[in-house]
């Protein structure tokens, strides 16, 4: 699958079958976000791949728009690093940025997959790095179910001429 058509087909998942996820490709996913563009380099990210299926169930106590999370046959927490910041608040672009990578990765690789902000609700946010044991300098942006689909969804047409403006608005 080429860049264009990933990103134009690419869809929000939440029904998987079950089917597990090759070690291989989560690293694939990941070598993906962390080949995201960041502020100065910094690269503040840091990723909690979530594949224990107690920690999968508990996920929606803590996050009330995660109840799909059980059903993923892994999760990837995407965090900020604040101490690595070069500019501050910027870690949000850049864990944003890496949590598309692996969005647009995982469908290209047959995945399906969605986006579960965190940030900035600051009690999802303490909740989330509670249960996964985060160090007080770092905090999760996003939440990523990912397994194989058992839906599918028509690519959406979004491109919206009156939405586009050059040189001045």
């Amino acid at each position: 699958m080429d860049a264009m058509e990933a990103i134009l087909t690419r869809r929000s998942i939440r029904g998987y079958t079950g089917q597990q996820v090759e070690t291989e490709t989560v690293h694939e996913l990941l070598e993906a976000a962390m080949s995201a563009p960041s502020a100065g380099n910094e690269q503040p990210w840091h990723f909690v791949v979530i594949t224990e299926r107690r920690l999968l169930n508990e996920v929606p106590k803590h996050h009330p728009y995660s109840s799909m999370v059980p059903g993923a046959a892994l999760a990837i927490l995407v965090c900020g690093e604040l101490k690595r910041e070069k500019h501050p608040g910027f870690w949000v672009q850049d864990c944003a940025a890496a949590t598309q990578n692996i969005l647009l990765a995982a469908h290209a690789r047959g995945l399906g997959a969605v986006w579960l902000g965190i940030h900035p609700c600051q009690e999802r946010a303490e909740a989330v790095g509670r249960l996964f044991g985060l160090p007080g300098d770092v905090v999760p942006l996003s939440l990523i179910a990912i397994g194989h689909p058992a839906e599918e969804k028509p690519p959406p047409n979004r491109y919206d001429l009156t939405r586009i403006h050059y040189n001045n608005w």
